[in-house]
């Protein structure tokens, strides 16, 4: 393991290290509407749109007061479309405003509005838990994949969780492909806070570029 690769990794978490969580405003715990503000996070950055309007659209949200499933649930269509067109989100405006009513009844009907039932009936399983969270409205493989990264943070049993996105980044900046690596390579690093700035250096090459400069 070179020093090198280490100088890479600490210079990538210095500038980027920031989960998409926190970007976002969201103080992640392991209680209901952190969690589900999670979900709904993940779903917007899985669409082809920049993550500084995913980001910005789940701030809207949140301002708009839809930040639990009763409540978004309960929303007008026509209320959570013209939030997300707040955070500009427009692009999918329509579909995505559907899939997040779906979705938070589908919530509140099946785990009670509470992901960690959905935890729990995952038994601890992460490839369980993948599965499960892309039975909600909107999120795929790319959406179960962000909140997996994120939510290793407070469900340990996911951790290290990097991901083909967060591996590619890993790739750009010349570093190993193998998480047990690359976090024995960022050392008291949070995986969670590993993943969001590798997934930064895989989506903006000048990110990659910047952390390998300032490494050599």
């Amino acid at each position: 393991m070179s020093g090198n690769e280490r100088r890479v990794v600490g210079e990538l978490l210095k500038a980027h290290g920031r989960t998409y969580a926190e970007e976002a405003g969201i103080r992640l715990r392991d209680t209901p509407q952190p969690l589900y503000r999670l979900q709904v996070l993940s779903l917007l950055l899985s669409a082809r749109i920049r993550a500084s309007v995913a980001v910005a659209t789940a701030r809207a949200l949140h301002e708009a007061g839809l930040r639990d499933p009763r409540r978004m649930a309960g929303a007008s269509w026509q209320d959570r479309v013209d939030a997300l067109g707040r955070g500009g989100y427009r692009r999918y405006d329509e579909r995505t405003a559907t899939q997040l009513g779906d979705g938070a009844e589908l919530l509140t009907e099946r785990w009670g509005g509470d992901l960690r039932r959905l935890r729990e009936e995952a038994g601890g399983e992460v490839p369980e838990l993948r599965r499960l969270l892309q039975e909600i409205p909107g999120v795929g493989p790319a959406g179960a994949d962000i909140f997996l990264r994120e939510a290793q943070r407070v469900w340990p049993e996911a951790a290290p969780y990097l991901d083909a996105k967060a591996l590619s980044g890993a790739e750009r900046l010349g570093l190993p492909k193998e998480a047990d690596r690359l976090v024995e390579l960022a050392g008291d690093a949070e995986p969670a806070a590993l993943a969001a700035a590798l997934v930064r250096a895989a989506l903006d090459k000048e990110v990659a570029e910047d952390s390998l400069r300032r490494a050599a």
